[in-house]
């Protein structure tokens, strides 16, 4: 029997929580139906002394060092938007993660757990992935760290992590696969709806450009981009008439947005494309005028490179009509 523990962290999303313990239980459950010991020993664990005696669906919540060696470790995803903030509210798990590690246990993160696991610095020079909108922020303060955003599930060294939330199900489907063989790995994943093929996430991103800053300049670049980007112009005709030079601009734009004026005019052309192709029945060709681009083959190579499939397969996809 494998020691599994899941740890109820300060700001932990419930969903995040009751999809584990959901497919695990199911596991366990599949194991006694063919008359077998369930496979996997589930904990819930806190390391807070005075939760000691909390109940979390017919589960005693055990204290992190009261509780056996684990055998793998659920990090949760956060439920905050202020994803370091439950970081730092998190600092004390930092060290337990790290000595149960140490021990060989393994730890898989779902989603923006991956914040506490690249915390504790087992991550750097591993790959990992997380919340494809949350990429950005990670590879900021975890630049040691080989992110991958397009992936779905990533695992090396016994350190695993997932995409956003429905992506948590692709871990631990690969964990089942590992465990417990690919037979049950298919049958969890026939029980609970799961596409196996997922291998990528980057057709559920949507960019959440910087905004809340006091660099005028790099605003007003900003608003000529936003607002004139569906004509077929350069990024130099969308800011040529910002005061300063191209120098300053780019620099001051980039340090602020964490792009380049092109790359955001891009992201911008894609992310008006995405809604064009779901919300409306336009015509491929007007897709692509009002995105902003003018040749069909090199709309179609951008948008699948930046999307991770075609413009028509992204609306048949997405389609809301």
């Amino acid at each position: 029997m494998k020691n599994l523990g899941i740890l109820l962290t300060n700001n932990y999303r419930l969903l995040s929580v009751a999809a584990i313990l959901d497919v695990f239980e199911s596991v366990n459950r599949f194991y006694k139906l063919e008359g077998r010991e369930p496979f996997f020993n589930i904990t819930l664990l806190t390391a807070k002394r005075d939760n000691h005696n909390l109940e979390f669906n017919s589960y005693q919540v055990q204290v992190l060092n009261e509780t056996p060696q684990q055998d793998i470790v659920f990090v949760p995803a956060f439920r905050t938007d202020d994803v370091f903030g439950a970081v730092s509210a998190n600092q004390e798990l930092i060290p337990w993660l790290q000595q149960q590690f140490s021990k060989g246990a393994e730890i898989a993160c779902v989603c923006t757990g991956a914040f506490l696991l690249g915390a504790t610095g087992l991550l750097n020079g591993r790959p990992a992935t997380t919340h494809i909108d949350a990429c950005q922020a990670f590879n900021a303060r975890f630049p040691a760290v080989n992110l991958q955003p397009d992936k779905v599930v990533t695992g090396e060294g016994g350190l695993y992590t997932s995409g956003g939330s429905t992506s948590s199900f692709h871990l631990m489907l690969h964990l089942l696969q590992k465990y417990c063989g690919k037979d049950m790995a298919v049958r969890i994943a026939k029980l609970f709806s799961i596409d196996m093929d997922r291998e990528q996430q980057t057709y559920f991103s949507t960019f959440y450009p910087a905004q809340q800053h006091n660099d005028q300049l790099v605003a007003m670049a900003q608003r000529r981009i936003e607002e004139g980007f569906h004509h077929n112009g350069t990024i130099e005709d969308l800011i040529k008439e910002i005061p300063g030079s191209r120098r300053n601009i780019l620099r001051r734009f980039k340090h602020i947005t964490g792009i380049t004026p092109i790359e955001y005019l891009q992201k911008t052309r894609i992310e008006a494309a995405k809604k064009l192709l779901v919300q409306t029945n336009q015509q491929m060709t007007e897709v692509m005028l009002n995105s902003g681009y003018n040749d069909p083959k090199a709309f179609r190579k951008v948008f699948r490179k930046a999307v991770g499939m075609t413009p028509t397969g992204y609306r048949e996809k997405f389609f809301m009509g």
